[in-house]
């Protein structure tokens, strides 16, 4: 079927990513409708890890970023047969499709932080990777599963203390577990309250049917009804990311490669885990977009 996209969530964004991107000019008018939500020195922030990690800054950073990448390379590919984004990621996924504009997306993404945050707001939460034998039997028997990788790797969510707690009767069972520089207790009940504000703010932009299938955390399965969608956008945020299932959705279709269009290589890492006969490459593993042009173009044939 072609080509399937995937766009990365928080933690991807780094200080040197996509360097080549402020030179592309069809990135212009998105990096800087990010600008004026971030300020001109973005670039320069990045340097400094509590301001790149912020929640606000980084779900409003990544979804600029994200659909700044594919503008630069959408006019040059065949359009994508499946797009996916992971957490916050999926703004510029459904951004990608059609289904809404980057201004739209942006603003969407600053108050999606912003719901999130007051969520919490007086609460030390974050979120812990946890990987090992068994380790989503294990972890959702003490805490909520926030991401869903396989049943080998998972992400929870819960208060500081729960995540200690668990942390270190995990390592000590052989698992390994690291915390992940998200304040926020993504994907999980305790973000019952941010649901509702963001479900308030995406009424009020018009939707449209997309171009390509759009496969949703919330339910991990692909829809192109533009109110299926709205419901999953929303759904995901209080509930957990089947990222196993998202892949596993975009195999099916039979794509003939991956590509996955944001800083950073996680997604890339995972589909190859689950999936390595399907190609698969980060944009920000190359110099330039020569060269994701050309290996895609390769990998189409």
């Amino acid at each position: 079927m072609g080509l399937a996209l995937l766009f990365p969530g928080q933690g991807a964004q780094h200080p040197q990513m996509l360097p080549w991107l402020e030179a592309q000019p069809e990135a212009r008018p998105v990096l800087e409708a990010m600008a004026r939500h971030l300020g001109p020195d973005w670039r320069e922030n990045l340097s400094e890890p509590a301001w790149m990690h912020a929640n606000g800054v980084a779900q409003r950073l990544l979804t600029g970023i994200s659909i700044a990448a594919w503008q630069v390379l959408a006019a040059r590919l065949p359009p994508p047969a499946v797009v996916a984004g992971y957490s916050v990621g999926e703004l510029a996924a459904f951004a990608a499709a059609g289904v809404f504009d980057a201004t739209s997306a942006l603003d969407l993404a600053a108050v999606r932080a912003q719901a999130m945050n007051d969520s919490v707001a007086g609460q030390h939460t974050g979120l812990l990777a946890v990987q090992g034998p068994s380790a989503l039997r294990l972890a959702e028997a003490s805490l909520a599963i926030a991401i869903r990788i396989s049943a080998e790797r998972v992400i929870v969510g819960g208060t500081a203390a729960q995540l200690d707690a668990s942390a270190a009767r995990w390592s000590a069972a052989g698992l390994r577990c690291t915390r992940l520089p998200i304040a926020i207790a993504s994907h999980t009940p305790a973000m019952s309250a941010a649901a509702p504000a963001f479900a308030r703010r995406l009424a009020g932009i018009d939707l449209h049917p997309p171009r390509a299938a759009v496969v949703c955390n919330f339910t991990g399965t692909a829809s192109r009804s533009p109110a299926a969608l709205a419901s999953a956008l929303v759904g995901q945020i209080a509930n957990t990311v089947r990222w196993d299932d998202c892949m596993d959705s975009i195999a099916e279709r039979g794509v003939r490669c991956v590509l996955e269009v944001g800083p950073g290589a996680a997604l890339a890492s995972m589909w190859r885990e689950r999936h390595p006969d399907i190609p698969v490459r980060s944009i920000d593993e190359f110099q330039g977009p020569e060269g994701v042009l050309d290996w895609v173009q390769r990998q189409l044939g």
